[in-house]
Parts: C-alpha cells; sequence; structure tokens
C-alpha cells in the first residue's frame, strides 16, 4: 500500500474547462516525487486537490489507503505539511515566530510552545542558512528570503509527507541548493517530497518519480527517465529540448537545456532506448550507510549485471564498487538515474 495516492484524479474550475483528468500517481516512503508543466496546465491546482484544498470532481486521494476527506485535519496536518508560493508578506511576525508556527500541529490548543519546539525550530532555521533572519518581521525580507521561511515552517512540522508548490521561485543559485539539498536529505530519513518545479533539470537530478502535465489535459506518469524526455518535454511545453550529461568530479548530472519553440530547430529524432549496449557503474561509498539502498538498486536491476567487483579502501574507510552491465539504454539510464539520487555516494556510468 502506497503511502499517498490519488486514484482518477479530474478537476476543473466553475464553468471552466476541465484542467486534470484522471491522474494516477502513487508515492511511497522517502521517494521524491516531481511535478512538471507548462504555466496553466494545472501543477497548483493538483497540489491543492491533492490535499483536499479543493475537491476532486471524480477520483480521490488516499493516505495510507484512506480517503484524505475522511481525515479531520488535525490528524491530517501532522502527517501532511505544505509550501505555498511565496508572496509578498504584511504580517509583523518575526522570520522564527513564523518558523515556529510550523509545530502547531503538535502543540495542544492551549499549549505554549515548548523547549524542544523552539530548538526544532532554530535547527531548521540552521539548516536553511536562515538563522540571521529570526529577527526581522516578514514583511521586512525579500521575497527569496520569504520563501526559505516558508520552506523551514514546514520543515518544523516534521511531516511524513512535505509538499512544495515551485520551492524553487525567487532563489538564486546558492538556495535553490540549499532547498534541492534539503529534499533529497529529508527523502534520505524516509519523507516523501511533492514539488512542482519549472525546471526539467532539477526533476532529473533529484527526483526519483515524476508526473509531466500538458495543457491539453494529458498527463504522463512514472519512474524520472522514462518522463522527462525530450519527446516529452516537446509534447508538454511546446520546445525543443536537448537532456545532455555534465561531468563534475563526484559524479555525472543530467541537464536540459531548451534549444528553440517547437518548428524551429529542424527534423525532431528518437532516442533509441530499447537498443542493447554494454556499460560500466563506479560508485563510492563514503560510508556503509547507503550500502542496502545501492544494494536494493542493483537487486532490482540484476538482469544487467554481468560482473562486480568491490573493493575497500582501508586507510580512508571508502569503498568501491564496479559493476558491468549488458542490456537495453533505456533500464541502464534508469539504474544510473537511481543511484544518482543515493546521498553521500559517487557515481558515474560509462557507455561503450
Amino acid at each position: 500500500m502506497s503511502l499517498l495516492r490519488i486514484e482518477n484524479g479530474s478537476f476543473a474550475y466553475k464553468s471552466g474547462p476541465q484542467i486534470l483528468k484522471d491522474i494516477n500517481i502513487d508515492v511511497e516512503p522517502g521517494e521524491i516525487l516531481a511535478v512538471l508543466g507548462p504555466n496553466g496546465a494545472g501543477k497548483t491546482t493538483l497540489l491543492r486537490c491533492m490535499m483536499d484544498m479543493l475537491h476532486w470532481q471524480r477520483g480521490r486521494s488516499l493516505l495510507d489507503g484512506e480517503d484524505i476527506r475522511s481525515i479531520p485535519a488535525s490528524r491530517l496536518w501532522r502527517r501532511m505539511a505544505y509550501v505555498p508560493q511565496a508572496r509578498s508578506a504584511a504580517v509583523s511576525y518575526t522570520a522564527f515566530q513564523t518558523v515556529l508556527l510550523g509545530r502547531s500541529s503538535r502543540i495542544g490548543a492551549f499549549s505554549a510552545p515548548s523547549a524542544e519546539d523552539m530548538k526544532i525550530a532554530e535547527q531548521v532555521m540552521e539548516r536553511l542558512g536562515i538563522s540571521h533572519l529570526a529577527d526581522k518581521p516578514c514583511y521586512a525580507i525579500s521575497g527569496g528570503e520569504l520563501q526559505m521561511v516558508l520552506i523551514a515552517r514546514a520543515m518544523a512540522a516534521e511531516p511524513e509527507i512535505l509538499v512544495l508548490d515551485e520551492p524553487e521561485s525567487n532563489l538564486d543559485f546558492k538556495n535553490q541548493l540549499i532547498v534541492l539539498d534539503a529534499m533529497t536529505a529529508l527523502a534520505a530519513e524516509g519523507v516523501a517530497c511533492i514539488f512542482n518545479t519549472h525546471y526539467p533539470a532539477h526533476a532529473l537530478q533529484r527526483a526519483g518519480k515524476a508526473l509531466m502535465l500538458s495543457k491539453d489535459g494529458k498527463s504522463i506518469f512514472g519512474d524520472t527517465t522514462a518522463v522527462v524526455t525530450e519527446e516529452n518535454i516537446r509534447h508538454a511545453f511546446g520546445v525543443k529540448a536537448l537532456i545532455g550529461e555534465v561531468e563534475t568530479p563526484q559524479s555525472i548530472m543530467k541537464n536540459v537545456v531548451a534549444v528553440g519553440i517547437t518548428g524551429e530547430s529542424g527534423p525532431d529524432t528518437e532516442a533509441d532506448g530499447d537498443r542493447t549496449i554494454l556499460a560500466s557503474v563506479t560508485v563510492i561509498m563514503r560510508s556503509n550507510e547507503r550500502a542496502n539502498l545501492i544494494n536494493n538498486a542493483f537487486r532490482e536491476y540484476n538482469h544487467l549485471l554481468i560482473g562486480r567487483m568491490g573493493l575497500p579502501h582501508r586507510r580512508s574507510d571508502k569503498y568501491i564498487i564496479s559493476v558491468m552491465l549488458e542490456g537495453p539504454v533505456s533500464d541502464i539510464d534508469a539504474l544510473s538515474h537511481r543511484l544518482s539520487l543515493i546521498p553521500d555516494i559517487s557515481v558515474k556510468t560509462t557507455y561503450e
């Protein structure tokens, strides 16, 4: 049974066209789901329906198999936390007081925040690098700073599911990375994270699953490497895009570059994802904490393995795993992507 599941979710605003049609997704603990699509495709509406802020016209959202509409709000918001898009704030609460509000679902109606609540709020602000904003009123900080405060408020609730509506909006490169790293770390701790994004590269680099929405109401859900493709981006966004790889000292990361509006860049080409190839994957573990996640990934794709070797490096307490693979490009891509989402390891895949 999935932690969160949407079954046949459909929605239209009054007297308007149907925005969402037969949405079916599932999210497990520790998974990151990216929701992508052009403006007007219904990304924010999807999140609001999913949490019952708007009501599905057909279909339902299930939390551990229970219809969310039947769950009392006090119990629901102890398990879920929501970060809306940041708007200008006229409230006089300080940033710290706003973050502390995230603890309200865990504080009795007539109780004051405890020392532990205060400590958690402080720790979350430190984790996101915004401790210096603690005493500033929210109306006196920038939109990007407010976005970080709202994310901290949601994290302070210690939810099982964290839902973020375009969390990278208004943020510079550094703060985008801080937020993405925080989501990755929370997922490693078992928190399910769902986020809307305008950045397909962020989905490829951080999310194990993706849902892509189009303005015509169509949607695609599945493993991120199967959903975020050049062909699907072209259909959903109306642009030609190239998906490539950027090699860093630690890993190889996917990147997406838009190269033209549909029809302006010549004929389309289709990747041959079913072509069988040879490949090798090298993983360097900095500790044994991620060994189970790595082994689970290799077990799931055991049909690709033709050889494996492990080498400990005793002087540094690191461990090197080298694996030879043979199989369809799409399967090798999927395994490589899954490994790349595991924090605190270095991964490189070499294709023939």
